[in-house]
């Protein structure tokens, strides 16, 4: 069965402000569905909504038709796995344990969850670090290890909530390239950000059209485009309030932004 992600008319109110009003998507395997908009215009709310972490005051998530807060824990793993903005471990386990224990969802052997912990770690080439307590690595390192316990899970969906938001340029490069390799290996992807140029970095030469690219502005849908349309640059100004522009950086579109023109 085709896993489906389906967020229908959510809306979520605290007082009388709304953090979503009536927002809706779509994400099954092989979408990639990026979610861009300023700090406050819901995206985190949104993730938690998509999750089952949080019950919207209106409309309905679910997945392959069954309302996704009714899943148990294990049930939900099976169709989702989750990258946070910072991965919290507390204690000093091994990075192989790490991965390991995201196949809580499988009735398995420990040895077998550490065999596909193993190769998991083997596909982000963090092998070598299977032995070192996840406290003492970098961000980077943690970083790289959760995009394997992602794999370790084998959820067709994973939603990636600004997992680049405490790497440095050259660590972020890295963490879209993996998430690109699992979007090509047919996973879908719902990926939530502020910064739409990271996006770049997942893509390979004639997949730009294959992105789609939801506006969030003050917890409304402002936008539904694709990220090679000729007129995205213009929604994202309106989205960020400034000017943005597409240009060509060694066949790669990204985006400029400049400040409004006096009057604008």
């Amino acid at each position: 069965m085709t896993s489906l992600l389906e967020v229908s008319g959510a809306t979520v109110r605290k007082g009388e402000r709304a953090l979503l009003e009536d927002v809706s998507l779509r994400v099954a395997p092989g979408d990639f569905v990026a979610v861009v908009g300023p700090n406050g215009a819901g995206k985190t709310t949104l993730m938690r909504v998509a999750l089952g972490l949080q019950r919207p005051d209106a409309g309905r998530v679910t997945l392959n038709g069954r309302d996704v807060g009714a899943l148990s824990p294990r049930e939900r793993a099976a169709f989702l796995a989750w990258l946070p903005q910072r991965v919290q471990v507390s204690e000093p386990i091994t990075a192989l344990e790490h991965v390991a224990a995201a196949r809580y969802r499988f009735t398995e052997s420990h040895r077998r969850s550490e065999e596909a912990a193993l190769v998991a770690l083997a596909r982000v080439q963090a092998e070598a670090l299977a032995s070192r307590p996840i406290t003492e690595l970098s961000g980077g390192e943690q970083q790289r290890v959760a995009v394997a316990a992602l794999l370790a899970q084998e959820a067709p969906l994973v939603l990636l909530d600004e997992p680049a938001n405490f790497l440095d340029p050259a660590q972020q490069l890295e963490l879209y390239a993996l998430v690109g390799q699992m979007w090509r290996s047919g996973l879908g992807v719902l990926c939530i950000t502020h910064d739409i140029n990271v996006l770049a970095h997942a893509m390979h030469a004639g997949t730009e059209g294959r992105i789609r690219v939801l506006g969030l502005s003050k917890g409304r849908v402002a936008f539904e485009s694709h990220y090679d349309a000729p007129d995205l640059g213009e929604h994202l100004g309106r989205v960020f309030s400034v000017r943005m522009r597409g240009v060509e950086v060694e066949n790669r579109r990204v985006f400029v932004g400049m400040s409004l023109e006096r009057g604008e």
